[in-house]
């Protein structure tokens, strides 16, 4: 496999390309002629049954073993190494996620320009694969916040490259009319996938290496399972149009807004949406803990019967979004009803101190996350720039809108948390999340315009 890094030539990105045509981005353009339909280079078709099961199967044990430690393990085991250190999670999982944040894009890019007989996006997944499953021994064994910091960081960095592959394979291969129903089943699945995950660790919640091994051996399982069945053609006949430079790779992080107006307003929504929901995943196991005065171990109970009762919620936000959007041809009306719907469940969580309305406030959440996710995962798919030759660094460029706030979000709630005396003020983190969430569906319903 090959994956050209150098320009002998010394040619910058203008020389390389050529004059860009108008409506297309400039940042490098291009990088690659697209691959014939055989060879996996652009959408060729319906995507058959058995492999939208597979990946379906694949991103929902990607999602176990990805979030299950962000939302219950980590905590556990630093309640067990610094007790009492609630803002210290945050540093923990801002660390992850600025190093998911640098490598991300390089991986989508690389991804990208990567001729194998195995494909362009295999190897990644499969690498990803690795590094996930060796972060669980040092997760799970870490004598200290140092170590357990540089555990999560593998685990994030190698189950966000494997679920950043199945995305990209869907950007790869996925025709217009099938997006937002796959994106509905998918996004039903990351939804569905802690909360089995939840359950399934907290008959074990006393046995730390467990906790983090299930999640990841399920992930391994279903994702392998997609490897082995789902075809990734063959990319080595793929031709560049010129090789990528130092530089050029740098500025392939960004592009210009101006050439791809209704991407970056997405991205901008999604940024501020994301936003909102990281302050209030990245404290669950703390909140649930000061609000219904329980051990930090025993919330695992309490998580599994509220999030097994948000199972149904988020099926009829994923798959009815996903499906009636595609139905009726329109996505934005819904994207904004799923902002709507995750502000006023923040807003109820804000003010619960007992567990049936912390009920309530868990199932409009997990409405609105999933009607959001589901819907404005089509709307990317609808928008994405020059698909057919990048379609991974700009599904890593999406990727951001969620990496970013997952790097600054966690440190800013231990901030939130702190206003005030006594407790941690978890209404004011919850009427933040609200408020963001609002108005970053809000900001996608009112400024893309090139889709309904």
């Amino acid at each position: 496999m090959t994956v050209d890094v150098d320009d002998p030539q010394g040619e910058g990105p203008a020389e390389a390309a050529g004059r860009v045509p108008e409506g297309n981005l400039a940042l490098p353009q291009p990088l690659a002629a697209p691959l014939p339909e055989s060879s996996g280079g652009g959408v060729a078709g319906d995507v058959p049954l058995r492999s939208i099961v597979l990946l379906v199967a694949a991103t929902f044990g990607a999602g176990m073993a990805m979030i299950v430690p962000m939302a219950y393990s980590l905590a556990v085991r630093l309640d067990q190494l610094a007790p009492g250190r609630t803002e210290a999670l945050g540093i923990v999982l801002a660390v992850g996620s600025a190093a998911t944040l640098v490598l991300a894009p390089l991986t989508g890019i690389l991804s990208d320009r990567l001729r194998s007989r195995w494909g362009r996006r295999r190897p990644f997944t499969v690498v990803g694969l690795l590094i996930g499953a060796v972060s669980v021994p040092v997760m799970a064994l870490a004598p200290n916040l140092s170590v357990l910091t540089i555990g999560w960081t593998l685990s994030t960095v190698g189950w966000g490259t494997a679920a950043a592959s199945l995305g990209n394979w869907q950007a790869d291969r996925l025709p217009p009319h099938q997006r937002g129903r796959v994106s509905g089943l998918t996004g039903v699945t990351m939804q569905v996938a802690p909360v089995v995950g939840i359950i399934l660790v907290g008959f074990f919640r006393d046995q730390v290496l467990l906790v983090f091994a299930l999640p990841a051996a399920v992930g391994v399982v279903l994702v392998v399972a997609f490897l082995a069945v789902v075809r990734d053609p063959d990319s080595r006949g793929m031709v560049l149009d010129r090789r990528l430079t130092v530089g050029g790779l740098l500025r392939s992080y960004g592009f210009d807004p101006r050439k791809a107006p209704d991407f970056a307003w997405n991205w901008l929504g999604r940024f501020i949406f994301f936003s909102g929901l990281t302050l209030t995943t990245s404290f669950t196991v703390f909140f649930v803990a000061q609000r219904l005065e329980l051990r930090v171990p025993d919330v695992a109970g309490v998580l599994a019967i509220v999030s097994a009762s948000s199972i149904v919620t988020a099926t009829v936000g994923s798959l009815g979004g996903g499906w009636l959007s595609d139905r009726v041809g329109r996505r934005k009306p819904f994207i904004l009803a799923g902002a709507v719907l995750f502000a006023a469940g923040c807003s109820v969580s804000a003010f619960a101190h007992d567990l049936p309305t912390l009920m309530v406030g868990t199932l409009l959440n997990s409405l609105g996350i999933a009607t959001f996710s589901a819907v404005a995962q089509a709307l990317l798919l609808d928008v994405l720039p020059d698909r057919e030759r990048e379609a991974g660094r700009y599904m890593a460029i999406a990727l951001f809108a969620q990496k970013i706030p997952g790097v600054f979000a966690p440190v800013l709630g231990g901030a939130v948390l702190a206003i005030g005396a006594g407790a941690e003020n978890f209404t004011a983190l919850y009427l933040l999340a609200a408020a963001l969430a609002f108005a970053g569906g809000l900001l996608i319903s009112l400024s893309v315009l090139s889709v309904r």
